[in-house]
């Protein structure tokens, strides 16, 4: 299997898994099949629509190769017919969701490059690529993005691993640059789901000057 072979079945494997979490939401929700369909679609398919219709250089790919549209409403399907939850499903998904995730930033920011963007667009639509069908998936029902706060780092991990695609990229390393970043931000993404890494909230500067006051007896 060659690395393109071998990232494109990552790519797959991560739309379905991204499909049935689609899927299993609309099932919390009560939606029917069209419900199930319309938010595995986002939800698999949708950073890359995004990032192909902002890079406006053709048919964004979802819709030019049809292995992708079929395997996210295969996931939909799977959703809609067998509840996703249990063990199996607890253990499987985050090692999938961190290998799409690593897959998805590597690609974005490959593709954007490969069209004669800098470094910063390159590291955007790398992360967009990555979250943004999470994102539109959950402002379809009306939730506020998961990664806007309050859990692990995501985000941040393929905005990592955008970088290392880019670092990769300028260093002539462009063949096994995809096969790194997508590793790194694996990694990352696991790792910050094992140890609870998360981001700081909002800090009120002026509540712990004065709480620092307080404490010195002022």
């Amino acid at each position: 299997m060659t690395l393109p072979d071998l990232l494109h079945g990552l790519d797959l494997a991560g739309v379905f898994a991204n499909a049935l979490l689609g899927g299993a939401m609309a099932r919390r929700y009560g939606f029917d099949p069209v419900g199930f369909g319309a938010l595995a679609i986002v939800s698999g398919l949708g950073g890359g629509i995004i990032r192909d219709t902002l890079l406006q250089r053709g048919t964004p790919v979802a819709l030019t190769d049809y292995t992708y549209l079929v395997t996210a409403l295969v996931g939909a399907g799977v959703a809609f017919v067998l509840p996703v939850r249990g063990r199996a499903w607890e253990r499987s998904f985050p090692f999938v969701d961190a290998l799409a995730l690593g897959c998805w930033a590597a690609t974005g920011a490959q593709k954007t490059l490969l069209l004669g963007l800098g470094w910063l667009p390159a590291v955007l639509l790398g992360t967009v690529t990555a979250v943004g069908g999470g994102v539109v998936r959950d402002l379809c029902v009306a939730q506020v993005p998961r990664i806007f706060g309050g859990n692990t780092l995501y985000a941040t991990c393929a905005l990592l691993a955008s970088g290392v695609m880019v670092a990769m990229q300028v260093a002539g390393l462009a063949h096994s640059g995809p096969l790194v970043a997508t590793l790194v931000g694996a990694a990352l993404t696991l790792l910050a789901r094992w140890r609870g890494w998360i981001l700081p909230e909002g800090i009120d500067v002026r509540r712990r000057r004065r709480k620092d006051r307080g404490s010195d007896g002022r």
